[in-house]
């Protein structure tokens, strides 16, 4: 764990906001080192120079994540979107197959299942998933941490639950991998993007798969999914890869050559550094929200905080250099690494006024 003052000196060297930046939930900032591998990456291919160290930053990407998700690298697949990979999930599942989703959860957790038309999609509240579970339910789909109002989902009950019942599960991990310590072993499959809590561009979701694939099919898969992509770029693969790689999509290499060093501060600061200090400033956002009379959505131990009521007072807070989200009519704080207690007493001040 970082000491506060290696925290703030990395912070400080790598982040220089123009605004109280506090809309990570919607899209992360990027780090100095990211936005110098965006402008090398881009020479590169301006001067005609080889890209085979983009290519090799898709392959450290994947290791960096794999550490912050607490899985083998051969578990993680390097993909475009958290959609594409529900896709694959959707397409696997058999005619008339149960899945088990949180009413109002994110969409791309959800679309695919739906659009199939001829499965079975249960809706419950959030808090009643894990009990909601019975015989015949093939898969429980669900967000770690709710996009809208920043609610935790109790993912040990829903993988007790899950495991009683024979189900899979599927974990979206956008809206907590990089501030919340995470276990993705702990899951069939889990997802996330890149362009949130792990700072980097847009471009790139990460998809976690078992060690047996879990039944899925690579439907999407391309060259880059074989076990030897450059001799199998014409014709069919014949060998895909051993490994989750069998699930990549053609690499945006720009973003991950951006996303590397974005992961690499990550790790250099550590993820209990990051979640104790982005919750530390939720809850005082949370305590003055109280004093001023407002009531957030309860989601204890979340660093996104949702305000009802509130919502509209975006635009006017965004004209004041406050950058929040209006989310369904609420007001959506979201607090990562580079946020201080100015930012907090800031937007405080801000909606007291």
């Amino acid at each position: 764990m970082e000491t506060t003052e290696t925290f703030d000196s990395l912070v400080r060297a790598e982040f220089h906001p123009q605004t109280s930046y506090l809309n990570t939930a919607s899209n992360g900032l990027l780090p100095a080192r990211a936005v110098a591998a965006l402008h090398e990456a881009a020479l590169m291919r301006a001067e005609g120079r080889p890209l085979l160290p983009l290519y090799e930053d898709v392959e450290i990407c994947r290791e960096q994540y794999a550490r912050l998700a607490g899985v083998p690298a051969t578990r993680v697949a390097a993909g475009a979107s958290v959609a594409a990979h529900t896709g694959v999930l959707a397409l696997s599942l058999p005619p008339g197959a149960e899945v088990l989703t949180a009413e109002e959860d994110f969409t791309s957790v959800l679309n695919p299942f739906h659009v199939r038309g001829d499965l079975k999609v249960r809706s419950v509240p959030l808090e009643r998933i894990a009990e909601s579970v019975r015989p015949g339910t093939a898969l429980v789909a669900v967000s770690a941490v709710q996009s809208a109002d920043g609610r935790l989902a109790d993912l040990p009950a829903v993988r007790e639950a899950a495991r009683a019942h024979g189900a899979r599960t599927y974990v979206d991990l956008s809206q907590c991998v990089g501030w919340l310590p995470v276990d993705a072993s702990q899951y069939d499959f889990t997802a996330t993007v890149s362009f949130k809590w792990l700072l980097g561009p847009h471009g790139a979701a990460f998809l976690t798969v078992p060690e047996d694939f879990g039944g899925l099919t690579p439907l999407l898969a391309g060259w880059v999914a074989a076990e030897a992509p450059w001799d199998s770029c014409y014709g069919p693969v014949t060998e895909l890869a051993h490994s989750a790689r069998r699930f990549d999509l053609t690499h945006a290499l720009f973003t991950y050559a951006g996303l590397r060093g974005s992961l690499e501060l990550l790790e250099e600061i550590g993820a209990s550094a990051v979640h104790e200090h982005a919750v530390r400033l939720a809850d005082r956002f949370r305590g003055g929200l109280t004093a001023l009379g407002h009531e957030p959505v309860p989601a204890p131990g979340s660093a996104i905080v949702s305000v009802p009521g509130l919502g509209a007072r975006q635009q006017e807070l965004s004209r004041a250099g406050i950058e929040v989200s209006n989310r369904a009519g609420n007001l959506r704080a979201a607090f990562h690494l580079y946020n201080t207690e100015t930012d907090v007493d800031r937007l405080l001040n801000a909606l007291a006024g």
